[in-house]
């Protein structure tokens, strides 16, 4: 009986990182067919007739393509093990991001795809974390919200101001967003990175 567990040695697939549908969470990344793909959204749906699912969005972390896909409750998938790094954003080189690790000072660079729709409010010396898996850099993301400052607007008549309305505002970053009419040149704007929407006057 020793010598049969003896040669019971753990093979690659049971050293596998896996989860299942009760384990998902957004930003989470899998391992399906080769391909990384990291989880933006998902709900779990409990129908009056019938098993319980699980609907997701996945984002291609490699092409950035997003995909829709459902799977079975209790399924289990491959995880991949991603690395975050908190990274400074040195500048723009015109084809990439080039961004420094703020512990080794090791320089990377990202295509301007990996960051997303959040991209458009991304400022030289901003922290943002960058995830790495095998030691290759995957993809970045930027805080919630961040503060920038407006280049510009118009001014908003004073006719209007009561009225709710909004106009747009043209940022540092160069992303144009619609702001209330009372908001000025100069004023520095919290931001939703997620969706570009406005979310409050930092100062005055």
């Amino acid at each position: 009986m020793r010598d049969a567990v003896t040669h019971l040695k753990p093979t690659t697939r049971e050293i596998k990182s896996v989860a299942t549908t009760a384990d998902f969470k957004n930003g989470l990344v899998l391992k399906i067919d080769g391909k990384l793909q990291q989880i933006i959204e998902f709900q779990h749906v409990k129908p009056g007739k019938g098993p319980a699912f699980v609907r997701t969005k996945l984002k291609d972390v490699v092409t950035g393509k997003t995909v829709d896909k459902t799977w079975n409750a209790g399924v289990k998938v491959e995880t991949a093990t991603v690395d975050r790094r908190d990274m400074t954003y040195l500048y723009n080189d015109g084809s990439s991001y080039v961004l420094m690790d703020d512990k080794t000072f090791e320089q990377v660079e990202l295509p301007h795809d990996s960051f997303g729709f959040a991209g458009n409010f991304l400022l030289e010396n901003m922290r943002v974390q960058v995830s790495f898996h095998e030691g290759e850099a995957l993809f970045g993301e930027l805080p919630v919200s961040v503060d920038l400052r407006v280049e510009h607007t118009d001014p908003g008549l004073q006719g209007d101001r009561s009225t709710g309305g909004t106009k747009p505002a043209t940022l540092e970053t160069g992303a144009e967003i619609q702001v209330p009419l009372f908001i000025e040149t100069g004023n520095v704007l919290k931001v939703d990175t997620r969706d570009g929407s406005y979310l409050s006057r930092v100062n005055n």
